[in-house]
């Protein structure tokens, strides 16, 4: 990498990441410089992240985007690389990414890289889990994220274009991990509808889930994933019936409209 002519930046956001960060940043030791934002940790997140990069900034937790807006003030460079800390660059991506820095084509301001995911023990393939395309590699002056609360949107302004390797994705490898999350996100994201002006209905209650369930399970080809397929679609429809249940509850606690 350090050959080329275009620079790389990495981005990372941890909080409580001692068990990833390793596999992540060694994934992308061969960048030029890696960003490491962590929310105060209180493992060793920060010990481990030192073995591989000196810019790490110790702040406040004021949501994802914020986190990832604060990152791209620290960059050095140009081409940015954002992963999260439970994701991994395979050797195939990085060779992929170094050819295409080599040739610093205008064409494109971002790249989409599809992401394999492996939850709960097994690599998803279907439940419209994978490809399951997502930006992560872009030109800093052409993005923003969007200020959310969770699940921040990326902001490009440009055309985008796409890679053939994947990341690695090791999300969830136990139920518990995954439902202390989802209280968190579930709450974060009634929270984000909630600013928006958005009031939960009977039918985001009996219709999305159920819905969701049968998409991801049928229309998806969950069923190619046996029981970890069904169990991953049944928990995200779970997920968005929780939302907006609570999203109801944040509804008839605001004062009613006078109109």
């Amino acid at each position: 990498m350090k050959s080329t002519s275009v620079k790389l930046s990495v981005i990372v956001i941890t909080h409580n990441e001692e068990k990833n960060i390793i596999g992540c940043l060694r994934s992308v030791a061969w960048a030029d410089e890696i960003i490491v934002v962590d929310a105060k940790s209180t493992d060793e997140t920060v010990e481990n992240a030192a073995q591989f990069t000196t810019k790490i900034f110790i702040t406040e937790w004021k949501g994802f985007a914020a986190a990832k807006n604060f990152a791209l003030q620290k960059v050095s460079n140009e081409w940015i690389l954002w992963l999260d800390a439970d994701e991994r660059v395979t050797p195939k991506l990085a060779l992929e990414i170094k050819q295409l820095l080599s040739e610093a084509s205008d064409e494109y301001v971002g790249y989409e890289i599809a992401r394999r995911a492996y939850f709960l023990g097994k690599w998803i393939k279907h439940c419209g889990w994978y490809p399951g395309y997502v930006t992560r590699l872009f030109k800093c002056s052409a993005v923003k994220f969007k200020e959310m609360r969770v699940h921040e949107k990326l902001e490009v302004s440009g055309n985008v274009g796409k890679l053939n390797s994947d990341i690695l994705h090791f999300t969830d490898d136990t139920l518990f991990h995954y439902l202390v999350k989802f209280n968190r996100y579930t709450t974060l994201a009634a929270e984000d509808l909630a600013d928006g002006g958005k009031r939960s209905s009977y039918f985001d209650l009996l219709v999305r889930p159920p819905y969701l369930f049968f998409k991801m399970f049928f229309l998806h080809r969950g069923f190619l994933d046996g029981m970890h397929g069904f169990v991953l679609s049944l928990l995200s429809a779970n997920y968005v019936f929780v939302k907006y249940a609570k999203l109801r509850e944040m509804n008839r606690r605001l004062p009613k409209s006078s109109h």
